[in-house]
Protein backbone atom coordinates (compact mmCIF):
# COMPACT_ATOMS: atom_id res chain seq x y z
CA UNK A 1 0.00 0.00 0.00
CA UNK A 2 2.77 2.63 0.50
CA UNK A 3 4.68 1.51 -2.17
CA UNK A 4 2.82 3.58 -5.04
CA UNK A 5 3.14 6.71 -2.30
CA UNK A 6 6.81 6.43 -1.82
CA UNK A 7 6.91 5.64 -5.95
CA UNK A 8 5.11 9.34 -6.80
CA UNK A 9 7.01 10.83 -3.60
CA UNK A 10 10.37 9.72 -5.48
CA UNK A 11 9.10 11.39 -8.83
CA UNK A 12 8.03 14.60 -7.30
CA UNK A 13 11.47 15.01 -5.13
CA UNK A 14 13.69 13.95 -8.24
CA UNK A 15 11.59 16.57 -10.89
CA UNK A 16 11.86 19.02 -7.86
CA UNK A 17 15.53 18.57 -7.86
CA UNK A 18 15.85 18.48 -11.76
CA UNK A 19 13.87 21.94 -11.95
CA UNK A 20 16.35 23.44 -9.15
CA UNK A 21 19.74 21.99 -10.85
CA UNK A 22 18.38 23.25 -14.34
CA UNK A 23 17.46 26.81 -12.61
CA UNK A 24 20.78 26.96 -11.44
CA UNK A 25 22.11 26.44 -14.97
CA UNK A 26 19.90 28.73 -16.72
CA UNK A 27 20.90 31.55 -13.92
CA UNK A 28 25.04 30.83 -14.59
CA UNK A 29 23.75 31.29 -18.19
CA UNK A 30 24.82 27.69 -18.88
CA UNK A 31 21.43 26.63 -19.59
CA UNK A 32 20.66 22.31 -20.12
CA UNK A 33 19.67 21.75 -23.72
CA UNK A 34 18.50 19.26 -25.78
CA UNK A 35 16.53 19.13 -29.15
CA UNK A 36 15.89 16.76 -31.37
CA UNK A 37 14.26 17.67 -34.85
CA UNK A 38 11.62 20.74 -33.76
CA UNK A 39 11.16 19.77 -30.30
CA UNK A 40 13.56 21.63 -27.81
CA UNK A 41 13.36 21.37 -24.22
CA UNK A 42 15.91 24.13 -22.52
CA UNK A 43 13.98 25.41 -19.59
CA UNK A 44 13.89 24.40 -16.42
CA UNK A 45 9.99 23.94 -16.30
CA UNK A 46 9.86 21.93 -19.80
CA UNK A 47 12.84 19.72 -17.79
CA UNK A 48 10.68 19.25 -14.18
CA UNK A 49 7.24 18.58 -16.22
CA UNK A 50 9.15 15.74 -18.82
CA UNK A 51 10.18 13.58 -15.60
CA UNK A 52 6.75 14.04 -13.92
CA UNK A 53 5.26 12.43 -17.03
CA UNK A 54 7.52 10.82 -18.83
CA UNK A 55 10.44 9.80 -16.09
CA UNK A 56 11.96 6.73 -17.33
CA UNK A 57 13.57 8.66 -20.26
CA UNK A 58 13.69 12.51 -19.08
CA UNK A 59 15.82 11.91 -16.09
CA UNK A 60 18.60 9.95 -17.43
CA UNK A 61 18.65 12.09 -20.64
CA UNK A 62 18.88 15.07 -18.20
CA UNK A 63 21.74 13.98 -16.26
CA UNK A 64 23.45 13.50 -19.98
CA UNK A 65 22.93 16.85 -21.31
CA UNK A 66 23.53 18.33 -17.86
CA UNK A 67 26.76 16.60 -18.73
CA UNK A 68 26.94 18.52 -21.74
CA UNK A 69 26.16 22.24 -20.29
Amino acid sequence: MLIPVFTVAFLVATSLWVYRDAQAFAKRGRSVYFSIGTAEISTPVAWAVGCLCLWILFAPLYLTCRKNA
